[in-house]
């Protein structure tokens, strides 16, 4: 496992300035909309466990967390799992499956649990558990399968 490359998977990459030479809004919106605020708390062999604040920008307009940050940081933090796995790579998705059971509000602390159920020679599955930190409760479940690109043999 390298830590490193666990932390640097969940880091935005590029500014849309460096991306386009201009900063349009439409272009700075992703990486902060979604992984600013994202702490990981540990990493260890097939397990990263990450926590966040749901922040207005995350929010409906009823105040709860959105089901498309829910399903993008189960993305983000599924891939990172396969880093704690000691793989030089996190694959491509094949499928990412979420399960919504409770809302969280604006303020609550969020702790995200990636788990690695299995990696074989093409693919492998991650689970995603969100819980409100406070209470313990589960709030959503992920599962994610990626394909792990195998080398070509042309």
């Amino acid at each position: 496992m390298d830590p490193e490359a666990v932390r640097k998977s969940l880091q935005p990459t590029a500014s849309a300035e460096e991306i386009t030479g201009s900063t349009p809004a439409r272009l700075h919106f992703y990486d902060p909309f979604v992984l600013s605020g994202v702490s990981v708390e540990s990493a260890e062999h097939g397990r990263l466990l990450c926590s966040f604040v749901v922040a207005p920008r995350h929010a409906s307009p009823a105040g709860y967390l959105r089901s498309g940050v829910t399903a993008t940081l189960a993305d983000q933090i599924g891939s990172a799992v396969f880093f704690c796995s000691g793989l030089p790579t996190s694959g491509v998705s094949v499928e990412i499956s979420v399960s919504f059971v409770d809302a969280a509000a604006v303020g609550e602390e969020i702790e995200v649990e990636g788990k690695l159920l299995r990696a074989g020679k093409s693919v492998g599955v991650v689970s995603v558990d969100f819980r409100k930190k406070k209470t313990g409760k589960l709030m959503a479940q992920a599962r994610h399968t990626k394909y792990l690109a195998a080398s070509s043999r042309l």
